[in-house]
């Protein structure tokens, strides 16, 4: 049955008539099907969600103690759902199963905890000096109003509650619409929330590619816009979003740096290397696609990540092998395509460097774990983000130009840096031009700390305190103790 959308409370075929094929990266056939969303949907989910906020304002006038009950509801329903859920991502996406269960359960986590912070104190009262009486000052948080989310294919679910969770925490209505790629873990969500009571059209979700995003990003009846996927279609939304000044969250590309000094414990740095690429088969924004290396170890560390990167095993993700497919074939031919420019240009292909075949990964869209060796810093697969199992390695002698090294990128999501001297780890992750760093590891997230990047990488935060800011106004209230009337125009 094709899965529909979910607009006003109702769950809805859409008024155009096209339905979208989802795509099962391991095997390259079609399993399930969506109705794609029109802008004649995308706005009545836009006007849905409006009145929802603004007339019937039953979530956003609803005590904090109230909606965390909700929150902390949804939560227990992703844990009951949880084995189905993750199934659907490994489906949709290709992640090995075991990667998807770790998603579900932080999703879970995210819920739970901007159910808990909603229910703590916010805004400040302010001792202010003034020329007009004894005043009071202080500020309070309220919630934005309509919100348009779009998401990416690469963690379908996390991704979804990032956004989701801190923005229904904070009172917003929200309308949705996830990458036509892999949307179906993110339409069960929405089974969920409306099991839970979520009030009617609080949450809208839509279906579809550029037309719908284009039209939440443009619309002067959204309040704010937050997106995660590529830097040139953040750059569009920035746009589009200028026409009525609304808010705006990007999180957007990367080209991170893993800065390995020699003193490391070179064992666990290659480890921790593997995991910073090869994880979601390297289709990670923040993933460590550049290894910087001291030159004295070079050559043993290379030839450790190669080993290991040669051992992984390859196939379809449900039977939890080492790496699974890319999420299409346009992208696999992307990334093969970065590998041959590598070629061209004179790095060193240690390993990798072509689809997997073999048995049952025959028709799926399957890479090789890929290593390039004798990287500079003008080669296409240095400087752009391939989002793929692909690593380059650069070395250095000096901190000082290990630190120039990972910043000569137009990002800044993330960055990483292995060493046994604690205070040379912390003197580099200083200089560092990255919103998000590990030292001594790779990749470990949590919804207590916020996520986003300098330069191209974004703007705003998610995750944390301000995640939940992210979603809210501040608003300054200022009171007379002392009304009278001043005197300020009366004439002697």
């Amino acid at each position: 049955m094709v899965k529909k959308m979910f607009i006003d409370g109702e769950w809805l075929e859409g008024s155009k008539d096209k339905i979208l094929d989802i795509i099962n990266p391991a095997t390259g056939k079609v399993f399930e099907q969506v109705y794609e969303s029109s802008i004649e949907d995308t706005k009545k989910a836009i006007a849905a969600a409006k009145k929802s906020f603004y007339v019937t304002r039953e979530w956003r006038d609803m005590d904090s103690q109230s909606r965390s009950m909700v929150l902390l509801k949804i939560a227990e329903k992703i844990d009951e759902n949880a084995d189905e859920l993750a199934m659907l991502d490994t489906l949709d996406n290709g992640k090995p199963l075991r990667e998807a269960e770790g998603d579900i359960s932080d999703a879970a986590h995210c819920f739970r905890y901007y159910a808990g912070l909603i229910k703590a104190p916010y805004g400040g009262v302010y001792d202010v000096n003034s020329g007009f009486g004894k005043m009071r000052s202080y500020a309070v948080h309220e919630p934005i109003g309509v919100c348009a989310q779009i998401t990416p294919w690469n963690f379908p679910m996390l991704m979804s509650v990032w956004k989701l969770a801190p923005a229904l925490a904070a009172g917003n209505s929200v309308v949705f619409k996830p990458s036509p790629k892999a949307p179906l873990s993110t339409i069960r969500l929405f089974e969920i929330f409306e099991e839970c009571g979520m009030p009617k059209g609080v949450c809208n979700l839509l279906q579809g590619d550029a037309e719908v995003g284009t039209e939440m990003s443009l619309s002067p009846d959204v309040d704010m816009i937050a997106f995660t996927g590529s830097t040139k279609v953040g750059q569009l939304l920035m746009k589009n979003a200028s026409v009525n000044v609304k808010k705006i969250g990007l999180e957007l590309g990367g080209k991170s740096p893993n800065i390995i000094f020699a003193d490391a414990d070179i064992d666990g740095a290659v480890e921790w290397a593997m995991i910073g690429i090869f994880f979601n088969a390297g289709q990670v924004c923040s993933a460590g696609s550049r290894i910087i290396i001291e030159k004295s170890i070079h050559d043993t560390f290379v030839e450790k990540l190669k080993r290991k990167a040669e051992a992984m095993t390859i196939g379809n993700p449900v039977n939890n092998y080492d790496i699974g497919p890319v999420i299409g074939e346009k992208d696999m031919e992307k990334i093969l395509g970065y590998i041959q420019s590598g070629i061209e240009e004179g790095a060193t292909l240690v390993c990798g460097g072509k689809r997997y075949t073999e048995g049952e990964c025959a028709d799926g869209f399957f890479i090789c774990p890929t290593i390039f060796d004798n990287c500079t810093a003008d080669m296409k697969i240095v400087r752009e983000e391939i989002f793929g199992p692909v690593v380059t390695v650069q070395t250095f002698e000096t901190v000082e130009e290990a630190i120039d090294m990972a910043n000569d990128t137009v990002y800044g999501l993330a960055g990483a840096v292995f060493t046994s001297d604690l205070a040379k780890g912390h003197n580099v992750i200083a200089e560092l031009r990255a919103g998000i760093t590990w030292m001594n590891c790779y990749n470990p997230t949590f919804n207590e700390a916020p996520w986003g990047g300098y330069k191209m990488s974004g703007i705003g935060r998610e995750l944390g305190v301000r995640g939940l800011e992210e979603y809210q106004e501040v608003k300054q209230i200022n009171i007379n103790l002392t009304p009278g009337v001043l005197g300020w125009y009366e004439n002697e």
